[in-house]
């Protein structure tokens, strides 16, 4: 048998007939450029446009240690496309990963982001990489690259999915790494503003379970708007405290809530108890609970319950410490202790 002929096509094929726009893709690093300029910083030599960014580390840094992280926004992106609400999941994007390596002492130096979809909606895009700028100036860094990927077939029309990757830079000598906290130091919380970017898988169950009106008063919101709001961005204010104060060590309350996080920092002859009555119940955690018919040990491990990141300091600096973080605009309580561990206790309980 005689192999096949394949037919030639009446017309040429270009990428475009294949799904892929260069042209798309071109316009919107075009459209990313200015918002790019907006975050420069000491340190970028060479940022969006080339094969590879360039970055020098600061010279003001004597033993200079990278850290790095990485991290999504998860299935908040589906309400995200569902609402049509994308000019703040950048946000989150870059919250997720400067929050992250904040808490061992870094600065956040450079961003770069990954965006990928089936079909390239440059207005969209766009808007999602807005809302990255707009991050990375809340967070001190510069947005210096990332990659655009158009791949047909991968994604449903109109969905997309996003990855961060931020770097930073601490003194050797200045690290945080739990190391220093000991019985008696002060566990203070300071607000989320919400959901942030985990848990939204069970947030997603109880809206469809409950069929909640997404435009009810949300404590002066719409319901819709508390489950959208950004991821907050604490390093400024937190960098700023590191000046005066010394802090022992730092949790960012992702996936896992409280009692899952404030662990690992924390060393394991030690334990965090924390008095659920020394901050307020949002109306949004009021709703989920309620709507969910959630119960409290699982509102704990799986949200931040209104509390977005966790300091540990000395007792005889907890006030100077807050008075500076209120200064600053942020919402700050005394949430707990650290105490020796019993035998059988867990690293963390919500009394």
């Amino acid at each position: 048998m005689s192999a096949s002929t394949p037919s030639q096509p009446a017309t040429s094929l270009t990428y475009r007939d294949a799904g892929v726009d260069i042209d798309a893709g071109d316009a919107l690093v075009e459209a990313i450029k200015p918002l790019a300029r907006k975050t420069m910083r000491e340190g970028l030599l060479a940022g969006i446009g080339g094969f590879g960014a360039l970055f020098e580390v600061p010279k003001r840094y004597k033993e200079p240690v990278l850290v790095s992280g990485t991290d999504g926004v998860g299935t908040k992106l589906k309400l995200a496309f569902e609402w049509k609400r994308h000019d703040t999941v950048g946000i989150d994007l870059v919250a997720m990963s400067v929050n992250d390596i904040l808490v061992q002492g870094a600065e956040p130096l450079f961003f770069l982001d990954y965006f990928a979809c089936g079909k390239l909606e440059v207005g969209t895009a766009a808007r999602v990489v807005g809302g990255i700028a707009a991050g990375c100036e809340m967070a001190g860094c510069a947005l210096i690259g990332g990659e655009t990927a158009e791949m047909p077939g991968m994604y449903p029309d109109g969905e997309y999915d996003l990855a961060g990757f931020a770097v930073g830079a601490v003194e050797k000598s200045a690290i945080i790494d739990g190391s220093k906290v000991k019985a008696g130091d002060v566990v203070l919380g300071l607000a989320s503003n919400g959901v942030h970017s985990n848990g939204f898988s069970l947030v997603r169950k109880i809206l469809s379970v409950s069929g909640a009106d997404l435009q009810q008063d949300c404590g002066g919101v719409t319901l819709a708007d508390a489950i959208m709001a950004p991821t907050r961005i604490y390093v400024k204010p937190l960098l700023e405290l590191m000046k005066s104060v010394d802090v022992h060590a730092m949790a960012h309350i992702t996936g896992g809530g409280l009692v899952e996080n404030i662990p690992r920092v924390v060393p394991d002859s030690l334990m965090a108890e924390l008095q659920r009555s020394s901050w307020p119940v949002t109306p949004l955690f009021s709703f989920l609970q309620k709507a969910g018919g959630v119960e409290d040990a699982e509102m704990h491990r799986v949200f931040n319950c209104g509390i977005g990141m966790v300091v540990v300091v000395d007792a005889a600096d907890a006030d100077r410490a807050m008075a500076h973080l209120q200064a600053a605009g942020e919402s700050v309580y005394k949430v707990g202790l650290i105490r020796e561990r019993k035998a059988g206790e867990a690293p963390t309980v919500v009394v």
